[in-house]
């Protein structure tokens, strides 16, 4: 189960996702990329070639859309709790050491293959995978195929061969409450590299009156709270602008509300290299995220972190984020979910003083490289695959 890397022999780890890799799921990809005692190996049921994997080895067993009759084996493998189809071929060519799991979703299909193959599994918890209520998923409202997620995941939980990383206290006690074992589930944050995210020459304090969202288009991002707050703060500063990059379900009808009140522009989408120049360009960022009806909630969103690593100033609602993933009162500002009120007068606060904009600025960035760092935290990350390893072997 080595393989060789340079001068030194390394464990290889199978780092598993259904579809490899959708657009928004780059932190899988740089994390595995920051590996550094561990060759990692994307393997899963279908290349999607969606983000590009700047180097990271991926196996699997079909590429791009799905067909039919792919469909039907693959939905045939989960009635009868097996690993997707083509994926024990895989594993024995990679011979993983250890599979790492993204999602709790992708942890209950894949464990019956690393039990199989008799090695550990490895399965991180993000957000919607255990906030949200394991009844909404029993009643089949996030659809049908996930209506047994709670009893699949329990059974993996009973598993003392599986273990859990939770990317935030908060996601811990999440899973805790859903009976995870305690004594199984450990914090490990993602991190981002800083590196990717340099400061722009002109200090947030010497910018005009922008603030940015960055997120999905979607309930438990909470837009709506941030435009509603956005109507008063244009009512106490009328050159006040709102910019909304993201796209999803929600697009339609927060545009709609905000075509009400004025300078606020919907990018959709946008690339790394444009979120880059929008964080160049904001005066503060803000996540108003919240709990949705289902009980999905965030886990520590990492654009909080390339905000902040950008010297930006952040706003947050978000679960996690307001928690370990800001310095409240120094690089930003926390506030209770749905209180407009409370966030409209901290972006009043950053759009209004310049010397209170650059202090937060700075501090963030030297938050974001103390504390979030993606190769400290993956080294930390690799610590427990090493762990894991010893005590299998």
């Amino acid at each position: 189960m080595l393989q060789q890397v340079g001068d030194q022999d390394c464990p290889t780890v199978g780092i598993y996702r259904t579809e490899i890799l959708p657009l928004s799921e780059t932190f899988v990809r740089d994390q595995s990329l920051a590996l550094t005692r561990w060759k990692p190996v994307m393997i899963g049921e279908r290349l999607i070639d969606k983000l590009p994997l700047e180097g990271l080895p991926a196996r699997a067993r079909y590429r791009g859309p799905a067909t039919l009759p792919q469909r039907a084996r693959s939905m045939l493998a989960r009635s009868l709790n097996r690993a997707p189809p083509g994926l024990a071929r895989i594993a024995q060519h990679v011979r993983p050491a250890l599979i790492h799991a993204h999602f709790g979703f992708d942890g209950v299909e894949i464990w019956h293959l690393a039990r199989r193959l008799s090695i550990p599994l490895l399965v991180t918890l993000h957000g919607s995978d255990i906030t949200t209520d394991m009844a909404w998923f029993a009643a089949g409202r996030s659809g049908r195929r996930w209506k047994n997620y709670p009893s699949r995941l329990r059974r993996l939980a009973a598993s003392p061969d599986v273990t859990f990383v939770a990317v935030s206290g908060h996601i811990r006690d999440a899973a805790i409450a859903v009976g995870l074992p305690a004594e199984r589930i450990h914090v490990r944050h993602i991190g981002i590299n800083p590196d990717r995210f340099i400061p722009g020459p002109v200090s947030p304090g010497a910018r005009p009156p922008i603030i940015l969202f960055l997120g999905r288009l979607v309930e438990k991002k909470g837009c709506r709270f941030l435009i509603d707050a956005f109507h008063q703060v244009r009512a106490a500063l009328p050159e006040a602008r709102l910019i909304v990059a993201g796209d999803g379900p929600e697009r339609a009808l927060l545009e709609e509300r905000a075509a009400l009140i004025g300078n606020v522009t919907f990018t959709g989408a946008v690339p790394r290299e444009r979120v880059i120049a929008l964080m160049g360009e904001a005066r503060v960022f803000c996540l108003p995220s919240v709990t949705a009806r289902s009980g999905d909630a965030e886990g520590l969103p990492l654009v909080l972190l390339e905000a902040q690593a950008s010297g930006v100033p952040v706003v947050t609602s978000a679960r996690g984020g307001v928690t370990e993933g800001i310095a409240d009162g120094e690089t930003g500002f926390a506030f209770a979910e749905g209180d407009v009120a409370t966030l409209r007068d901290r972006l009043l606060d950053v759009l209004t003083d310049d010397a209170l904009a650059d202090r937060m600025g700075a501090a963030g960035r030297r938050f974001v490289q103390k504390n979030h760092d993606i190769r400290i935290c993956t080294n930390a990350l690799e610590d427990l695959y090493d762990r894991l390893a010893r005590v299998h072997a």
